[in-house]
């Protein structure tokens, strides 16, 4: 699931290389009343890779092109029991907070900020989504690179923080997670039969594998391997939940939403000209196209309560990435007034 929650709040000289950086100390909330919190911003030399900043605990990602934000620290956290609710503590924690900027024209992410992950599951998400404020931010969009630092209004001095090299994991090894490999063959044979007799139009079925190392995992290294092997894919790390995707659920930005759709997938060959060939097979596919439009009607429906001006192409296009093929739409509207993109 992908929320980027982006507040304009502008956005002090310091220096950030990839050996130290420097971050309030630390302070974490869990009273139910956000506390009120000051946000320091300022421009900063290009430290070079960004997730080569990061401590090998409670630190955040979201990049993409090498370009994004990375976060480490925590300021305060918030387990809400819904998006609804998190938007409203987020509404209510933005409201109290006091900014000090020294970026004259800010870009989208340069302020306040939380990295979040929801379950979508009502009746198991409550405490297990989860918004985190982090201490430190470094951004870099559009040639702009910001050190944002945030804290209690209270709060004085700083202390350094050290990253270390980031470890691979060693001798890993598998094992069923939810589901054996027969049991698995059965829900899908299931899933088959109820789409045979009418039951279901369409089914969106995976299965969990679970890995296990003899040291431990360092998040920042799976990171580093995705966003060097997926670079136009959106790698996240988030409070131990660490991929990337070429999908994104919702953006809003400068009143614009965009959401992009993928359905419909066939797996990349390894030869260039083959895959062209595979790629035309798969514009064509009476059967990749129709579960296409199942996903892409979906999300303008769940869009359209909040948005006006919707723009929803009639024909996908196809997606190329290391490994795979995918249909895609590029959905955009007019985000209403006062819509943020935890509501939408």
């Amino acid at each position: 699931m992908k929320v980027i929650t982006k507040v304009g709040c502008g956005v002090p000289r310091g220096l950030v290389g990839p050996a130290a950086t420097a971050t309030l100390s630390p302070v974490t909330w869990s009273a139910p009343d956000p506390p009120r919190l000051h946000v320091r911003t300022h421009a900063i030399d290009d430290p070079g890779s960004l997730l080569d900043l990061l401590p090998p605990k409670d630190s955040y990602a979201w990049l993409r092109h090498g370009d994004g934000l990375v976060g480490w620290g925590e300021v305060v956290r918030h387990k809400p029991a819904s998006i609804a609710e998190a938007a409203e503590w987020w509404a209510d924690l933005v409201a109290q907070v006091e900014v000090t900027a020294e970026l004259a024209d800010p870009p989208a992410g340069a302020g306040l900020m939380a990295y979040g992950c929801f379950l979508f599951d009502p009746a198991n998400s409550a405490g297990r989504s989860s918004l985190i404020v982090p201490q430190t931010i470094v951004g870099r969009r559009n040639g702009q690179v910001w050190m944002t630092e945030i804290g209690p209004v209270a709060s004085v001095g700083m202390e350094t923080v050290a990253s270390t090299p980031a470890q691979r994991p060693r001798n890993v090894t598998f094992a069923d997670g939810g589901l054996s490999g027969p049991e698995w063959k059965a829900a899908v044979a299931e899933a088959v039969r109820r789409i045979g007799q009418g039951q279901l139009e369409k089914v969106v079925l995976a299965r969990d594998l679970l890995a296990f190392s003899e040291n431990d995992i360092d998040l920042r290294e799976l990171a580093a391997r995705l966003t060097a092997d997926y670079a136009q894919c959106w790698t996240y790390s988030v409070d131990g939940l660490v991929g990337a995707t070429p999908e994104m659920l919702v953006k809003r930005e400068a009143g614009l939403t965009t959401s992009r759709v993928l359905a419909g997938t066939i797996r990349r060959s390894g030869d260039d000209d083959h895959d062209l060939s595979l790629a035309a097979v798969l514009a064509r596919s009476s059967k990749d196209l129709e579960e296409h439009e199942y996903a892409v009607r979906s999300v303008a429906r769940a869009l359209a309560p909040f948005c006006s001006d919707m723009n929803v192409p009639d024909v996908p296009y196809v997606l190329q990435l290391p490994n795979v093929l995918h249909l895609a739409t590029d959905i955009t509207a007019v985000a209403d007034t006062g819509v943020a993109s935890l509501a939408l």
